[in-house]
């Protein structure tokens, strides 16, 4: 067998993996690099979690009086890390130029610096939410340390907010970021409202255009899905409302999936591994059928 030359090799696969093939051609941003930093978007998420639980998650701070210039710190390096990934986002906006991008960074960075009370403010409902539905916790404090639903929400809310100011990618690159982290599967377009509990958390979806009202509760392994597509006349998936809405107060017991544009309405518990196609009106039980044991 002859010998293979090293070098030789490696020089003919860099040139062959320099080429742009046509899949990249289609799949990379027309704009220049760089692209959004996954690093950089893992560290605002941390610094976010930082300034809404500051006894928690930064040991810097010895004392209360200290707190006022921690956060700052902690806000400065926020609006430094999201001024420059907005820019970097944009790229994924084919209707928005590198210098549009640049001029509008720092304006849309301090718009979401100035919606973080509010995401502090609905985080510790989830919090509270936790504590009121586990026997199982003793302080809101291993909450706030421990519970993977607070990772996942910290995550959520703040993809959320960004969606809602119109930067493009970081969402979604935030909402996996915990998805990886947790098993939580939130697509940043759901609109949750206050006091949203997930007990465990492992396997529990919940889609783009979902609707979930104050003070629902969903167990590990809940699908939020879609029933079916529409298509366009290229047989794209078109973007319309296919995920269902929760009122408030609704209970959605493990493995349970509610799939299409349906409603369940307000106080209603859903059991255990139902499969759910179709609206059901409040105050409503939906239960499996009791299994049949053979003889």
């Amino acid at each position: 067998m002859k010998e293979m030359d090293p070098d030789e090799i490696l020089r003919r696969n860099v040139r062959v993996l320099s080429e742009p093939t046509e899949a990249e051609r289609m799949m990379t941003p027309p704009g220049v690099s760089p692209l959004p930093s996954v690093e950089a978007l893992r560290e605002l998420t941390e610094l976010v979690k930082a300034v809404v639980f500051p006894d928690f998650f930064d040991r810097r701070r010895s004392c209360r009086s200290l707190r006022p210039a921690v956060v700052a710190v902690n806000l400065e390096r926020v609006y430094a890390i999201l001024s420059r990934e907005i820019i970097n986002g944009f790229q994924f906006d084919r209707h928005t130029t590198c210098d549009d991008a640049h001029a509008r960074s720092s304006a849309l960075a301090l718009r979401f610096i100035d919606m973080l009370p509010e995401i502090k403010r609905v985080l510790y409902t989830d919090v509270q939410a936790m504590y009121d539905n586990d026997p199982a916790v003793d302080d809101y404090g291993e909450i706030i340390l421990s519970y993977p639903v607070v990772q996942a929400m910290v995550c959520y809310r703040v993809a959320h907010a960004l969606l809602g100011l119109g930067i493009p990618a970081l969402p979604r690159i935030i909402t996996e970021l915990a998805h990886s982290q947790t098993g939580i599967d939130i697509n940043p377009g759901a609109v949750i409202g206050e006091y949203f509990a997930i007990d465990h958390g492992t396997g529990v979806v919940i889609g783009q255009t979902c609707v979930i009202g104050n003070h629902v509760t969903l167990y590990q392994g809940v699908t939020l899905g879609a029933r079916n597509f529409t298509l366009d006349s290229q047989g794209h998936p078109v973007n319309t409302p296919r995920h269902p809405i929760l009122e408030d107060n609704v209970t959605v017991y493990s493995n349970s999936s509610i799939l299409g544009r349906i409603t369940v309405g307000h106080d209603s518990v859903i059991g255990g591994n139902v499969w759910l196609t179709h609206s059901v009106p409040p105050g409503s039980r939906i239960l499996q059928r009791a299994a049949v044991e053979e003889k």
